[in-house]
């Protein structure tokens, strides 16, 4: 029974094994809205981009309001046979016992990869694509979706059948049918229970009960919904999007769970399934298609990366390793030993590698990504400040739709101080593209503050908790929301305080002018005003102690000590100030007034034009 599973990253930690035996002719076929590699030929490529094709075009006609295209790529990798695809596959599944796979789904932040069989049987030749590509319609909602829906609705629409007027949905699977005839059926209780850690999913024997039981109870409700007018899965669905959980949401819109159990029991006894027949034109103009062999050094790279994704890193490396020595200046190849170094922690050897990547080819916008992003993990020099911002921007022309780009510099100009208008811009742009992304809000948020509209912060997090889909979220969430709350607080304050100094002065004009302004009054003596801090320079770093920290409302003054020397510096509005933490995870949320004092940190600071003032701290990393 060939089953296709959805993977996310990360996965366990594997095991190396040769991917690489020999070389093979392989050929790139690229759709409007697919990449399909494969080692067949023109022919099953041209084929296989067709169907993912026809199958995007369908869901938008059946979901129209769905968004069916992700930002990041799409990118199949088809092999010919068994050999190849356990090459490539998790080393999970190579292990005695575990199922069998025809393909699965690979989902990162960047890019989503498909890895099918070729020569994988059935009734219906193009399910693995099916599947694989529902996954991916469903990947938003994957952090909520319990995984016996997913591939539930997964397995429902993998036996579809797609022509140029019509398409059949939903039809039955008579290998699910038989098996769930000759099996005990698992509990619903513990089919909604299931995760990616359950023996249910990965054990053949237990793996087939789960999916063939997923199908039923989907297509199950799917089926009788429709004939009774209900909307249980709707329901169902929209209470775990409240982070209900399934059990709870299924007792609540499924009814009575023993009911339930008995009437999908004899819905399997039955005779005959039903299915659901589209009328609808799913045109696909293959004359935009792009053929184009890849070379054995682009064929590796490509299968290299996968590996690198699927967390094979040392097949990954040793593949690598032959590509460069093949053609040392693959592109691709830089970008995969950058991304492999990262994950590791090696954070100057992955910007080197991304560097070199960058400058090799200037249109790849992962490239252009990951070098900055890279960078922005530490201090940039002045020189560089130019080079990261010059990247982001490539990378978001290249790829408009890549929400990590838009993020990226958001956050830089924000830290920055500059251009804050387009800042939030960019960080809006973010939150549109990905609107899940918590991180993506909490760093709108901190652009706002930087504009002095503490409120609007307040706001943005306050709608972020909605969001949240995990306890771990949800915390960061509401520190970040204290922290905005506290620095509304302190404006209302500094507004009221600035309101009560007019009024002050107001008063003192009316009640010490003469009615006759003598010849020897020039008029009310002015209030002494603090002189604006105009930078000058580039941003500086220092490492060493804090001391003498004081404040008084926002306002922060605070010492270096590094080297037998001491660098007074200072901020307006320590809630301005970016704190960061390296090496250890801070017990609760800063308190800067009272919790800098004594503490080892790198602070990055820039000068004032005016030598009578101190620097202006802008940021501190607070060390262990």
């Amino acid at each position: 029974m060939w089953k296709r599973i959805l993977l996310f990253l990360p996965l366990l930690a594997s095991t190396a094994s040769p991917a690489r035996d020999k070389v093979e002719n392989w050929i790139e076929v690229r759709s409007p809205h697919f990449v399909v590699a494969t080692d067949s030929n023109e022919k099953q490529g041209r084929r296989i981009a067709d169907q993912f094709e026809r199958m995007r075009s369908l869901f938008h006609v059946l979901f129209p309001k769905l968004e069916i295209d992700p930002g990041s790529p799409i990118i199949v990798l088809a092999v010919k046979n068994e050999k190849d695809f356990r090459a490539l596959e998790p080393e999970i599944y190579l292990a005695k016992g575990q199922l069998k796979l025809g393909g699965l789904f690979l989902r990162g932040a960047d890019k989503n990869y498909v890895l099918m069989r070729l020569d994988a049987e059935g009734e219906h030749p193009y399910a693995v694509i099916y599947h694989e590509y529902t996954h991916l319609l469903l990947a938003k909602a994957a952090e909520w979706i319990p995984l016996w829906l997913n591939e539930g609705l997964a397995e429902f629409y993998q036996n579809t059948d797609i022509h140029e007027k019509d398409a059949a949905l939903g039809q039955p699977s008579p290998e699910n049918i038989r098996l769930l005839r000759q099996s005990r059926m698992l509990p619903l209780a513990t089919l909604f229970a299931v995760d990616h850690n359950s023996p249910y999913y990965h054990e053949e024997n237990k793996g087939s009960i789960f999916y063939a039981e997923s199908w039923a109870l989907t297509h199950y409700i799917r089926v009788t919904d429709f004939q009774k007018k209900s909307h249980r899965l709707t329901d169902y669905g929209d209470l775990l999007a409240k982070k209900v959980d399934p059990l709870t949401a299924a007792n609540e819109a499924f009814g009575n769970l023993k009911q339930l159990q008995d009437n999908l029991f004899n819905y399997i006894q039955q005779g005959r399934f039903s299915f659901f027949e589209v009328k609808t034109a799913t045109e696909v103009d293959d004359s935009a298609f792009r053929v184009e062999p890849l070379t054995a050094p682009q064929a590796d790279a490509l299968r290299a990366d996968f590996l690198a994704y699927n967390q094979r890193t040392e097949d990954a490396r040793t593949l690598l390793d032959h590509v460069l020595q093949e053609d040392p200046n693959n592109v691709a190849a830089h970008e995969t030993m950058g991304f492999l170094e990262f994950r590791e922690g090696h954070v100057d050897e992955a910007e080197k590698w991304y560097a070199k990547a960058v400058e090799l080819d200037s249109q790849s916008y992962l490239a252009h990504y990951y070098f900055a992003a890279i960078s922005m993990q530490r201090p940039i020099d002045a020189g560089d400040d130019a080079k990261v911002e010059n990247s982001l921007r490539q990378a978001i022309k290249l790829n408009p739709t890549f929400a990590p780009s838009f993020d990226r510099l958001a956050v830089f100009l924000g830290r920055r101080h500059r251009d804050l208008e387009e800042a939030h811009r960019m960080g809006l742009t973010a939150v549109s593209l990905d609107p899940g992304n918590v991180g993506y809000r909490v760093n709108v948020s901190n652009v706002l503050m930087a504009m002095q509209r503490g409120q609007n912060a307040v706001e943005v997090l306050q709608a972020a908790e909605k969001v949240a889909k995990s306890p771990e979220e949800s915390q960061f969430i509401e520190e970040a929301l204290l922290h905005a709350q506290a620095y509304a607080a302190s404006q209302q304050e500094i507004e009221k305080q600035n309101e009560r100094n007019r009024e002050q002065a107001e008063a003192s004009v009316q009640a010490g002018s003469p009615s006759v302004p003598s010849n020897n009054d020039d008029g009310p003596v002015p209030h002494l005003v603090r002189r604006t801090f105009v930078p000058s320079g580039p941003h500086r770093y220092i490492t060493g102690v804090l001391q003498n920290v004081h404040c008084d409302a926002t306002n922060l003054d605070l010492a270096v000590k590094s080297d037998g020397k001491i660098t007074a510096l200072h901020t307006d509005n320590y809630f301005k100030v970016e704190f960061s933490a390296l090496g250890f995870q801070p017990n609760g949320a800063l308190k800067p007034c009272s919790d800098l004092e004594g503490r080892p940190a790198k602070v990055e600071y820039v000068e004032s034009a005016n030598k009578g003032h101190k620097a202006r701290v802008l940021s501190i990393e607070l060390h262990h």
